[in-house]
C-alpha cells in the first residue's frame, strides 16, 4: 500500500505486531530524534501549596538524584496533543495546534486545561472512562446503554461527587424509571451475587477477592474469606424481579437470607463448627446489624406470584455507604485509579491488588491524595486538573539518558518520565477522524445550531468499530496492549478506513493536495502538525519532499494518501506519549 517507502511501511506494520513485553522498545524509539519531541472522616488540612506542587515534591524526594534522571518537561506539542486525548479523547485540530504553539502567554498550559476541564468533550470522554471502569464495555442487558451512558455524563458534566454518583448507583434497584439507568451496573451482571462481590471490591476497594472465596486468599495475607462474604452479605438477598405488568426487570430484594461460608481446606467432622455466616460488613469495618421484625412483619410488600416484594429494612441500601463513607480505602482506591488514567500506571499497581505485600511506590503520596480527594469532597474536576498541572503529569516521554544504563534500569514506578499509554478504542477513533479531517467535514457541514453532540451521533459508527476490534472481551478487564491480525487487517485493508483517507472536500489529503507542487516544506508541515501535532523535523521534510519530487496528478494524489496512512500507522500516532 505505502509503495513510496517499502521499508517505512514494512517496519510500520511490525510495530502492530509487538506483544506487550515490547512495549520498552517503542520507549527508546519514542527518544530517537525521528519523533522527539513530540471513607473515613474528612482530613483536616492546613493550609499550603497547591497539590500539583506537592505532588511533584512527593515524587522527586522517592527516587536518588531524580532531577538527573527525570526527563525534562513536554514541550509545548507534546504536551498539547497528551492533555487533549487524556482529558477529551481526541487529538487538536490543527487550528487548535497552531493557536496554542504560536500562544506566547506563560500561563497558556493552566488556561488550556481550564477550557477543557470545561468543554462538552470532557464530560463524554471522562464519562466513558467511568462507563468502562464499572462496566468493562459490557453487553446490553435489561437496561437501555444510551440512557446510562446519558446519566454518567450529566454526572461528569455537573461535577458530581464521585462518591455521590457511586452511592446512586450502589442504591438504584431500577424501580424508578426516572433512575433506570443507574441500575445497570446490578442487572447487567444479573444480579450474580458472586459476581457483584467480586467487582465491588475490585472496583471500589482495589482488592481482587476472587481467591478469598473458597478459602482465605493463598497469596495475600491481608485479604480473608470473611471479607469477602462480608461484602457478599449485603446482596445475597437480592435477585433480577421482572414485572411482566409493567415489563420493567428490577434489581428486588427479600427481607431473608445468609451468605454461609467454610474454608475448603477445613476437614470436616465431628468437632468441626461447620459453615460461619456473617453480617454485612466492608473489610475490618464495623459489621452493620439489621432491626428485628415479628414474623409476618418483615415486609412491606410481601412475596407472592408475579409481585416484587418490597422488605422494610434493605441489607443493600446500607452498601453505598459502607463503602464510600464508612472506610479510607475507597478514596484511596478512587484516587490511585483516576492518578492511573492519567499517568499509566498506578501508585498501588496492578490497580486492584493493594494489600501490604504490594506496597505503594510512594506512600506518603498516596495518602495525600487520599486526604485531598476526600477534603475537596470527591471533587473530579478539581482532582484530575491538578494532577495534570503537575511537572510529573507534563514530564517528556522521551528520556535522553535512555542510552544510559542506569536510566534504563529506571522503574516505570517512579515515574521519572511519562509513560507510554496505547490509546484506547475511543481515542483511537476520534484520533483518526481528527486526523485525516473526517470529523472536520462533518463539522463544516452541520448547521451552526448544531452541536458537538450531534458530530459525534453521526460519526458513532466509526467509534463503535474501534471499540469493537479494539477494545477486549466485554466483561474483562484489558491489562495489556497488543495488536491482532483482525486490527492489523482492519487499519490496512477496510473499506470504512480506505474511503477517509483520499482527498475529499474539506480533509487532509484535500487540503495536502491544494498547497502549490513547489511547496513540499509548507505540504510536510500540514501534514505533520494535523496527524502528529508537531511540526516535522528537517530530515522529515526532506523525505516528503523527496517522495513528491516530480509527481502531479494521480500519482501526487497517491502519495499523499499514502503519506497519511503511514503516519497514522506510526507508534507515534497509536500511542499517548
Amino acid at each position: 500500500m505505502f509503495r513510496a517507502n517499502m521499508r517505512v511501511y514494512v517496519l510500520l506494520l511490525l510495530v502492530f505486531f509487538l506483544p506487550a513485553r515490547s512495549i520498552s522498545v517503542l520507549a527508546a524509539e519514542l527518544s530517537q530524534p525521528a519523533i522527539e519531541p513530540l471513607v473515613a472522616k474528612k482530613p483536616s488540612l492546613p493550609a499550603g501549596p497547591p497539590l500539583h506542587e506537592t505532588i511533584d515534591r512527593l515524587i522527586q524526594s522517592q527516587t536518588a538524584d531524580y532531577t538527573q534522571l527525570a526527563s525534562p518537561l513536554s514541550d509545548d506539542a507534546e504536551f498539547l496533543r497528551r492533555i487533549y486525548l487524556d482529558l477529551t479523547g481526541r487529538i487538536p485540530t490543527i487550528e487548535q495546534t497552531r493557536a496554542f504553539l504560536n500562544d506566547q502567554r506563560p500561563d497558556k498550559r493552566v488556561v488550556l486545561v481550564d477550557q477543557l476541564l470545561n468543554s462538552a468533550e470532557y464530560a463524554r470522554f471522562v464519562s466513558q472512562r467511568l462507563d468502562v471502569m464499572l462496566m468493562q464495555r459490557m453487553n446490553k442487558k435489561y437496561i437501555d446503554v444510551g440512557a446510562w451512558e446519558e446519566y454518567l455524563r450529566s454526572s461528569v458534566a455537573e461535577n458530581k461527587p464521585l462518591d455521590q454518583l457511586v452511592r446512586e448507583i450502589l442504591a438504584a434497584d431500577g424501580s424508578d424509571k426516572a433512575h433506570q439507568a443507574e441500575a445497570r451496573f446490578y442487572l447487567a451482571r444479573s444480579g450474580e451475587v458472586d459476581e457483584l462481590t467480586r467487582d465491588i471490591s475490585r472496583i471500589f476497594l482495589g482488592a481482587d477477592l476472587t481467591c478469598a472465596q473458597c478459602h482465605d486468599h493463598p497469596e495475600v495475607e491481608d485479604w480473608k474469606q470473611d471479607h469477602y462474604y462480608g461484602i457478599s452479605a449485603f446482596l445475597v438477598r437480592s435477585f433480577v424481579f421482572t414485572d411482566k405488568k409493567k415489563k420493567q426487570t428490577i434489581f428486588a430484594e427479600k427481607a431473608e437470607g445468609e451468605v454461609k461460608f467454610e474454608s475448603v481446606f477445613e476437614v470436616r467432622d465431628k468437632t468441626s463448627k461447620g459453615p460461619e455466616t456473617t453480617l454485612p460488613a466492608v473489610f475490618e469495618g464495623k459489621k452493620i446489624p439489621e432491626p428485628a421484625f415479628k414474623k409476618g412483619e418483615e415486609y412491606k410488600v410481601k412475596p407472592a406470584k408475579d409481585v416484587r416484594p418490597i422488605p422494610k429494612y434493605s441489607r443493600r441500601a446500607q452498601l453505598g455507604d459502607a463503602i464510600t463513607k464508612e472506610n479510607r480505602r475507597f478514596a484511596r482506591t478512587m484516587a490511585n485509579r483516576l492518578w492511573a488514567m492519567l499517568l499509566g500506571r498506578g501508585i498501588v499497581h496492578p490497580l486492584d491488588a493493594d494489600h501490604s505485600d504490594n506496597p505503594p511506590s510512594h506512600p506518603e503520596l498516596l495518602d495525600v491524595l487520599t486526604d485531598q480527594l476526600l477534603t475537596h469532597d470527591y471533587d473530579l474536576k478539581w482532582y484530575l486538573r491538578e494532577i495534570v498541572l503537575s511537572e510529573t503529569y507534563q514530564r517528556s516521554s522521551a528520556n535522553e539518558l535512555f542510552q544510559d544504563k542506569s536510566a534504563k534500569d529506571l522503574s516505570d514506578a517512579q515515574f521519572t518520565h511519562a509513560l507510554l499509554k496505547p490509546l484506547n478504542p475511543e481515542q483511537y477513533a476520534w484520533a483518526v477522524m481528527e486526523a485525516t479531517g473526517l470529523a472536520e467535514v462533518h463539522r463544516n457541514s452541520l448547521n451552526k445550531k448544531l452541536s458537538e453532540a450531534t458530530l459525534r451521533k453521526n460519526l458513532l459508527g466509526y467509534e463503535r468499530q474501534f471499540v469493537s476490534l479494539f477494545g477486549g472481551v466485554p466483561g474483562e478487564t484489558v491489562k495489556e496492549f497488543e495488536a491482532t491480525a483482525d486490527q492489523i487487517l482492519y487499519l490496512s485493508n477496510d473499506q470504512r478506513i480506505q474511503v477517509i483517507l483520499p482527498a475529499r472536500t474539506g480533509n487532509l489529503a484535500d487540503r495536502l493536495m491544494k498547497i502549490p507542487v513547489d511547496q513540499s516544506a509548507q505540504l510536510s508541515e500540514e501534514l505533520y502538525l494535523s496527524v502528529l501535532t508537531r511540526h516535522p523535523l528537517q530530515a522529515e521534510t526532506e523525505e516528503v519532499t523527496g517522495l513528491l519530487s516530480g509527481k502531479t496528478g494521480k500519482d501526487r494524489a497517491e502519495i499523499i494518501t499514502d503519506l497519511v496512512w503511514a503516519l497514522l500507522m506510526s507508534s507515534e500516532f497509536r500511542f499517548n506519549h
